[in-house]
Parts: structure tokens; sequence; C-alpha cells
């Protein structure tokens, strides 16, 4: 993936469930519509009002091609009308990235355990 579209959200944080549901409803929905969905994320500690949604996409020209199925899918549409009508996001901003392929998805490299320590 090239292009990631980063999405900030600032919820009501006394619909943070409403909110969930909505990010589950993407889970199937941002797939389909040919989005590589890197997730959602819902506050935990620190602020109570901050949302993310990563997306990746191939190019911007796939973006715009995942945006036209995506106002095509009936599901999708259920979903933003859902947020319209619950109104539990006060705000939201997106920003497209560039990947550094070097410093994508790099695993954890663990140091081996010390000779003699207990397993």
């Amino acid at each position: 993936m090239t292009l990631t579209c980063f999405i900030r959200y600032e919820i009501d944080p006394l619909q943070k469930e409403a909110f969930r549901l909505y990010a589950q409803a993407w889970g199937r929905i941002i797939p389909r519509c040919g989005g590589h969905l890197l997730g959602y994320f819902l506050p935990h500690e620190g602020s109570n009002v901050e949302a993310w949604g990563l997306v990746a996409f191939d190019s911007l020209a796939a973006y715009e091609a995942y945006r036209a199925r995506l106002r095509d899918d009936a599901e999708g549409r259920a979903n933003f009308a859902y947020a319209q009508r619950e109104r539990f996001i006060l705000r939201e901003e997106r920003r497209f990235l560039e990947v550094v392929p070097e410093a994508w998805l790099r695993p954890a490299e663990l140091p081996p355990p010390a000779a003699g320590a207990a397993a």
C-alpha cells in the first residue's frame, strides 16, 4: 500500500459504543469496496474524544474508485446515515499519508532470553 487515509474523529465520549458499532460496520464495508482496512481505534486512556481510522490504497486513483463504490454500497450509505442520525461524530478530518516501505509493519524483535533464565 502506498497511500494511507488517516481519519481523525472527534466523538461524543458518552456515545463511544455507538462509534464502536459504526467502526465495526466499516470492517465489513471498506474491504468489500476495495480499501485495505488497517484499523479503527477508540479512545482508551488520555483523551476520551479522539478516535482514528486508517485505510490504505495503492494510489489516489484506487482511492477515487473506492469512493465511487462506497457511494453505491447500501450498507455504506446506511452507516453514514446512522452516524448523522445519532450525532456521535462531532468532527472528522482526513489526511493522506505516504507509506515509508522500510518502516512499514515491522514486527517486534525481542532479544533471546538470557542464558540460565527461568522459562
